[in-house]
């Protein structure tokens, strides 16, 4: 299958660009480095937090179908890398969705919910997952806001346009600690089971706050994988960093090339090779994955021009049968199953566009453009480096990228879970956001982690699936349950 065209589009469109001031202060890269090692030690980081870390509740309501409440603490990241954080993020603002009354006095689950990006405020983690959460299985929801967005967004940033590749990593940090707070503060309220989930960057920042938390805890991660590095090396979110500014960055200060670089490994191999060494030896695989993916991609549209397949695409609305009609039946199975597949991802990120405000999403997927529509869904995305065999400039600062954001991200560079079993990922099998081939798989890092896929790409499967991300949370918290009851006497 091919990755999904809704994600490249949706993000061709957005003005949001990353890392617009490069890599962040190199000796601010160091300490991140040497206190990851910190942090990646559950004893250890679990340790750093008092169970009784100060909490300042600010709001108390009863609405007319759930129990609010609202507040705030110091994020203890600032306490251990003091002047690393902006000073707007140095508070986190929480929000938690409760029953307006319990159906037990000893079962209370609440689940802990961590932002995707651009995910700014409460509101929609509230209205699309916590209140229908609450009335569907009765689990109540804390939502925290994550740093650099809504209510702590330094003022010189533009929407989530993050300065510095460093400030995804204090993002990180700050979240595996501030998650510590929340869930201690859960358990003196008497809420459990407890639970951790997140969709997208949310989805990985709860699988990196798990494996911190010293107990069995359901985790339900939703459109994320083992590390963040794919998504900004070889996803449609590449598109949207400034390669000339990181590799001018990376070549002009020898601390990149000589420091850093000899900190940091890339995962998946058994050596650690420096980010240069590394691009060296395995670059021509990587170009062969991207030609087949080209390849692949071109022969699937040319026969369906050869074999008059009509796509919701072409005629402007999904229609199955007509679609099924249209293809030769006598075709080789493999590519009648092929045909079905494209159709039918075409169709379902069609109907996805049409929830958007954005007319132009929905008239991308309208063009009788086959060239156009082919555009959109290749990756990486033509103008990525990795296309350009004479930047190796800028290949080597793409790997860099890839070797520091394995370091801090990878989930093998943290220790596992408590339980195992507790897990159940989301994937998106057409995720355009979030390549899985370069990466070493979830079940390899979490032997008994159960990863389940939806048909859909990153962008369908938010808009058209929220429901399933509800009912395999639900269906955590009843593992949990069942494997660890609790004392309703």
């Amino acid at each position: 299958m091919p990755p999904s065209r809704l994600d490249a589009v949706y993000r061709s469109i957005l003005l949001t660009k990353f890392f617009t001031k490069g890599w962040g202060n190199p000796q601010n890269l160091k300490r991140i480095f040497e206190f990851r090692k910190v942090i990646a030690n559950r004893e250890t980081c679990y340790n750093l937090i008092p169970r009784n870390y100060p909490i300042n509740i600010t709001k108390d309501e009863q609405w007319s179908d759930c129990h609010v409440i609202e507040g705030s603490f110091t994020s203890p990241f600032d306490l251990y890398l003091s002047g690393m954080m902006p000073e707007k993020t140095k508070t986190a603002y929480f929000q938690v969705i409760l029953p307006r009354g319990w159906n037990s006095y000893k079962v209370k689950p609440i689940c802990l919910h961590l932002a995707g990006t651009g995910d700014h405020f409460f509101w929609r983690r509230r209205n699309l997952i916590a209140k229908p959460l609450l009335k569907e299985s009765g689990i109540a929801s804390v939502l925290l806001e994550n740093p650099f967005y809504g209510l702590r967004k330094p003022k010189d940033q533009i929407r989530s346009s993050l300065h510095n590749v460093s400030d995804i990593f204090v993002m990180g940090g700050c979240l595996i600690m501030e998650s510590i707070v929340l869930l201690n503060w859960c358990e003196q309220q008497g809420f459990g089971p407890l639970g951790l989930t997140g969709l997208s960057m949310g989805g990985h920042m709860a699988s990196l706050a798990a494996t911190n938390w010293p107990k069995p805890i359901a985790l339900v991660p939703c459109l994320s994988w083992s590390t963040a590095s794919p998504v900004f090396t070889e996803g449609v979110m590449s598109a949207s960093i400034n390669w000339n500014l990181l590799e001018s960055q990376y070549f002009s200060n020898e601390i990149y090339q000589n420091d850093l670089a000899k900190m940091v490994k890339v995962i998946d191999q058994e050596e650690a090779f420096l980010a240069g060494q590394h691009f060296a030896k395995h670059y021509p695989a990587s170009m062969n994955r991207i030609n087949r993916l080209k390849n692949e991609f071109e022969k699937s549209s040319n026969d369906d021009e050869g074999d008059g397949v009509t796509t919701a695409a072409d005629n402007g609305g999904p229609n199955d049968d007509k679609i099924e009609n249209k293809i030769d039946k006598n075709r080789p199975g493999n590519t009648y199953r092929k045909g079905k597949d494209l159709t039918r991802q075409v169709a379902e990120e069609k109907s996805a566009a049409k929830l958007f405000s954005l007319n132009l999403i929905s008239n991308k997927f309208k063009s009788n453009d086959l060239e156009a529509l082919k555009g959109v869904c290749l990756l990486p995305v033509p103008k990525h480096p990795l296309f350009s065999d004479a930047k190796w400039r800028e290949r080597e600062a793409l790997q860099f990228m890839r070797g520091i954001m394995d370091e801090c991200t990878h989930l093998k560079n943290f220790e596992v879970p408590v339980d195992t079993e507790l897990i159940i990922a989301v994937c998106a099998r057409d995720d355009a956001y979030v390549p899985r081939d370069s990466c070493m798989s979830l079940e390899k890092i979490w032997p008994g982690a159960e990863i389940r896929y939806i048909d859909a790409g990153h962008v369908s499967a938010y808009l058209l699936h929220q429901k399933v991300f509800r009912s395999t949370i639900a269906e955590a918290f009843q593992r949990s349950l069942k494997k660890y009851p609790l004392d309703v006497s």
